[in-house]
């Protein structure tokens, strides 16, 4: 009785047909026990994303990541707004740092977007990094299928502020924003990690300080440097204002138009589906792949080596 009840507590008392079958009239409730469901790792996802596959269309995806402080949150929450504007439905999935007690999000974005709580069209979830590298949750992609299957066009998907690590969300998003600060040293930062590299929209925040036009000037110049096909424009915002996110709208509508063509968007997507797929065969593998304390000790002792006692742990599970 008391794990059917657990079960339940997670369906809300619906067969996962049943369950899918509201995601997919827009039941915003039901998107959420289904996330629910791909967070916890429960089996019965797998079948609820199989009904739910046919309803995928491939909503436009679009990423936000950049170093604490730049002020994702602000700029996420403005340009629901504006995507609301022009009639779009938006979720949007903040990736929060876990509490390393209970594996929760700590940061809860969704505090700071209340002013979308009473739109039906927008839907805002945070879930939980439990540390992964790369700034995403495990569960992101399969996150982002559902509310494509739940008919909303827009998603937004919000990083983990850890600066460095971020590059993942390039291989999650259609369109990625790289978000820095004038006078914090961000530009410099996000070329030496690598986050240049994946930007299709650089946005300058917090532009009503006056570091900017020397962080634009900066980035410019680097950005000159790059052999890439398409070259990252640069946006000014003042998020808390809501200055410039027409113009970063504009931007990413130039960005999702260029990916339209010579089949871009086609090669991102199957990217992102091929990393989707082998992220999910190495989370089986990880499962079965239980060290024994008798191999561990033999490494630790110095007996084998860690490349000898891998070979020896794969050839007996059958790898």
């Amino acid at each position: 009785m008391g794990g059917a009840g657990t079960g339940e507590a997670v369906t809300g008392g619906a067969s996962t047909d049943e369950l899918a079958e509201r995601v997919q009239a827009g039941d915003q409730r039901a998107l959420a026990r289904v996330i629910s469901l791909i967070e916890s790792g429960d089996p019965r996802v797998r079948s609820v994303m199989k009904a739910l596959a046919p309803s995928v269309s491939g909503a436009r995806v679009i990423g936000l990541t950049g170093a604490p402080g730049a002020g994702k949150s602000t700029v996420t929450s403005a340009l629901v707004k504006a995507f609301r504007g022009a009639g779009e439905r938006v979720a949007v999935l903040a990736v929060d740092p876990s509490s390393p007690f209970s594996g929760g999000a700590l940061l809860g974005d969704r505090v700071r977007m209340q002013g979308h709580a009473t739109d039906s069209g927008v839907f805002i979830r945070s879930m939980a990094s439990r540390g992964q590298l790369g700034g995403l949750a495990a569960a992101t992609p399969q996150g982002v299928r559902a509310m494509d299957a739940a008919g909303f066009g827009v998603i937004l998907i919000e990083t983990v502020g850890v600066g460095q690590a971020e590059v993942e969300i390039a291989s999650a998003a259609d369109s990625t924003i790289v978000l820095v600060v004038p006078g914090m040293g961000d530009s410099i930062q996000a070329a030496k990690a690598g986050v240049l590299e994946v930007a299709d929209v650089l946005v300058v925040n917090k532009a009503d300080r006056p570091d900017t036009q020397a962080t634009v000037r900066d980035l410019r110049n680097m950005i000159a440097l790059s052999s890439a096909e398409w070259k990252p424009p640069i946006v000014t915002t003042v998020g808390t204002s809501g200055e410039g996110i027409d113009d970063l709208v504009r931007q990413l509508d130039r960005h999702w138009e260029w990916l339209g063509t010579g089949g871009e968007r086609e090669r991102r997507r199957l990217g992102r589906a091929r990393d989707e797929v082998t992220a999910l065969a190495f989370g089986v593998v990880r499962e079965r792949l239980a060290v024994p304390d008798e191999l561990a000790a033999r490494v630790a002792a110095g007996e084998t080596g860690p490349l000898e006692a891998a070979a020896e742990l794969l050839a007996s599970t059958g790898f």
